[in-house]
């Protein structure tokens, strides 16, 4: 059963993810899209819902490709300018996950190194979102637990960086329109059934690179490395976040 508490928040969630839609990377119309592998999930006692057709036109969908890099197999390559995430594979091949790239995505490039792994993590904006921002992350200061109401999404990957927390992130998201897009505020967002998929064949100790822009002109292309749009932010209802993680506690208990 899919809960109607996460299609409340698939509606109107944001927060790391805020943003209202100008020109987002979607095609509205009904195409004739499978959506394999996008259709519902069900992970421990919560279904994820499937991904609608409309946000899975070429390229915004898991995709094997072939891959002409240097990075070895199990290296993960971000790349926020073309909205791809790489997942490297012998012989030449690779898993490539659409992603939505936030401001933080966009601020950090290099390598690091995944030393923490999380399911349905818990979110809190830090205190410069809140300096900076308070109209929008203020009210959401006490954090949000692990759950559908989370911005992080069903899983979490945590990049270091010479034993330090870089606080760049890979997660899932709920909000599907961003995938292919930018956002005001965030790291690394995919799909939920996409971070699932690529949490269970990382390992901790995997290497991930970011690539530059011009490393994304080079290995994409111009128009590639300038896909998607900017999605500016809109303000969430906290009333809205925090009923929704009040009614997963009380579907939880009432469960046992």
């Amino acid at each position: 059963m899919i809960h109607s508490p996460f299609m409340a928040i698939l509606a109107c969630i944001g927060l790391g993810l805020l943003t209202a839609c100008s020109a987002p990377f979607e095609n509205t119309a009904q195409p004739s899209v499978s959506q394999e592998p996008y259709g519902p999930v069900v992970d421990g006692d919560i279904t994820i819902p499937a991904v609608p057709p409309q946000y899975l036109q070429d390229p915004n969908r898991r995709t094997e490709v072939r891959y002409s890099g240097l990075e070895k197999p199990g290296t993960i390559v971000v790349d926020p300018y073309a909205k791809f995430l790489y997942f490297i594979e012998a012989s030449g091949q690779a898993t490539r996950y659409p992603i939505a790239v936030g401001r933080e995505g966009r601020g950090f490039k290099g390598r690091a190194t995944i030393k923490r792994k999380e399911n349905w993590p818990g979110w809190a904006p830090t205190k410069n979102m809140i300096r900076s921002e308070p109209e929008y992350y203020a009210a959401f200061a006490r954090g949000i637990p692990g759950g559908i109401a989370s911005p992080l999404g069903a899983r979490a990957l945590y990049l270091y960086r010479g034993g330090r927390d870089t606080l760049f992130r890979i997660h899932g998201t709920n909000n599907l329109k961003s995938i292919g897009n930018a956002n005001s505020a965030g790291c690394i967002r995919l799909f939920n059934q996409d971070v699932i998929h690529l949490f269970e064949r990382t390992p901790m100790g995997t290497e991930v690179v970011v690539r530059t822009y011009e490393e994304s002109v080079v290995a994409e292309g111009v128009e590639l490395a300038n896909r998607g749009v900017e999605l500016p932010p809109t303000f969430v209802d906290p009333d809205e976040i925090y009923a929704a993680v009040e009614a997963e506690k009380l579907r939880r208990a009432q469960s046992q």
